[in-house]
This record gives C-alpha cells, sequence and structure tokens, in this order.
C-alpha cells in the first residue's frame, strides 16, 4: 500500500477512570464474540484473538472471565454492531465502529459528538468507500522476501508487504485474517504481533491544522468516552 497505516484511535490508559473505559470496551467485545461463536477458545478463533490482544492491552484476566462467564449464561444482554460515517473538522473522514443494546441512544450519542465539534454525521457509505478493510499484522522484522514467501507458500492472498524501522507489517483481505497468522506462526514461530487486527485504513489523508486541530482531539476525546464506540478510525493528518 505504500504507506503507514492507522491504528484505531483509543483513549489512552493514563487514569483509572481511563483504564476502567478501556476494561469495559474490551469486556463488551468478548461478550459479544462468545455468545455469537461459543466460549471455548480453542474453538472460537476470534475470540481467542480478542483474548490474546486484550492481554496485551494489560485488561485484567478476571476482566475477561467475567465477560466470558456472562456469555455461558441464557439471555443476557443483546448486543449488535453499528458503524457510523462523516466528517471531522477540516474535512477528514471519520468511521465509529460501536456495540449497542440500544441504537436510537448511540446515534444520538454520536450524532452529538459530531454536533458539537462542528463536524457531519453522514449515511453509512458515506466515507467508508474511502478506506481499505484490512487484516493488519505488524511484527519486528527485516526479512520481507521470506514473509512473503511463506504467505504464498499457504496460499495466503496477501495484499501488500512493507518493511519499515525493523518492522514487517502485513496486509491481507479480512477473511485471510486467521490464515495468515496461522501461516506466520508456523514459518517463524511464536511471534510477538505488535498489531494483528482487522482495520479500515484510509486511502489518502487530509491534513488538518489550526484551530481544526483541537476541535478533531475534542470529537476523539468525546467518541473514546462513549460506552458504546469500540473504534474510531480517520484519515486525518496532524
Amino acid at each position: 500500500m505504500g504507506r503507514a497505516f492507522q491504528n484505531r484511535k483509543e483513549s489512552m490508559a493514563k487514569t483509572a477512570a481511563a483504564k476502567t473505559k478501556v476494561y469495559s470496551k474490551y469486556g463488551r467485545e468478548i461478550y459479544v464474540c462468545a455468545k455469537q461463536g461459543g466460549v471455548d477458545p480453542a474453538g472460537n478463533l476470534s475470540l481467542r484473538s480478542l483474548i490474546d490482544r486484550a492481554k496485551k492491552d494489560q485488561v485484567p484476566s478476571h476482566v475477561i472471565e467475567k465477560a466470558i462467564d456472562k456469555a455461558k449464561g441464557a439471555g443476557g444482554e443483546d448486543f449488535s454492531p453499528a458503524r457510523y460515517e462523516g466528517f471531522g473538522p477540516g474535512n477528514c473522514m471519520v468511521i465509529v465502529e460501536c456495540l449497542t443494546d440500544n441504537p436510537n441512544r448511540t446515534f444520538g450519542d454520536v450524532r452529538g459528538c459530531f454536533t458539537k465539534t462542528k463536524s457531519k454525521l453522514g449515511t453509512q457509505g458515506t466515507v467508508s468507500h474511502m478506506f481499505d478493510h484490512c487484516a493488519i499484522f505488524a511484527f519486528n522484522g527485516h526479512e520481507e522476501e521470506a514473509v512473503l514467501e511463506a504467505l504464498m507458500m499457504a496460499d495466503v492472498d496477501v495484499t501488500d508487504i512493507e518493511e519499515e524501522d525493523g518492522r514487517i507489517t502485513v496486509f491481507a483481505p479480512t477473511t485471510e485474517f486467521f490464515k495468515a497468522k496461522q501461516a506466520l506462526t508456523d514459518a517463524f514461530g511464536e511471534l510477538d504481533f505488535e498489531v494483528e487486527e482487522i482495520q479500515f485504513v484510509p486511502q489518502t489523508t487530509t491534513r488538518i491544522e489550526g484551530d481544526d486541530v483541537a476541535m478533531f482531539e475534542k470529537l476523539l476525546d468525546m467518541l473514546n468516552d462513549l460506552d458504546d464506540v469500540q473504534n474510531v478510525y480517520h484519515n486525518a493528518e496532524i
């Protein structure tokens, strides 16, 4: 792809309140994943990957176990995914991914964030066509050709591979996520993935400056403070 990818934007867990917010988001995502695909990580690859990511982000084991135990019970909360798209300050593009048990409430909350930061919420598809939905793996390494060969031998459909500053980043279609991870692990052992997730990657970036920078940061903070928001992606370049 010839460019750096954009990580999902979450509030940094610098305070107890912020940590609780991050734990809550992981707990909700793990609950939904376990409820839909089964509570056994050995048989639910999505759940296993999510648990690994949560542990890397220092989510306590009791938070993970509580979410899985909750998913074992009958009934429970009925969360569904929701995605909102629009234009932020400086006309940058923004995608907001949510898990919600009340779509009307979540839509109102997200719309309020956009309205209060002079941004514009659009309909589904407004900006997502300007992002690539990719499986991304990033890990330390220099042998780009060896990585490509291993993936090709495993018949993985690779979109792109980048090597920069001693880090290799692999881009693949979302449907190839588990196949690509398994191929990398088989070829190079237990890799310490810096990133192993599915993201929206912007095809182009929009430079924002001046007063728009503060307003953009306010938009991110407001969105990340919402309990229903899981991830925020954008193409802003400050």
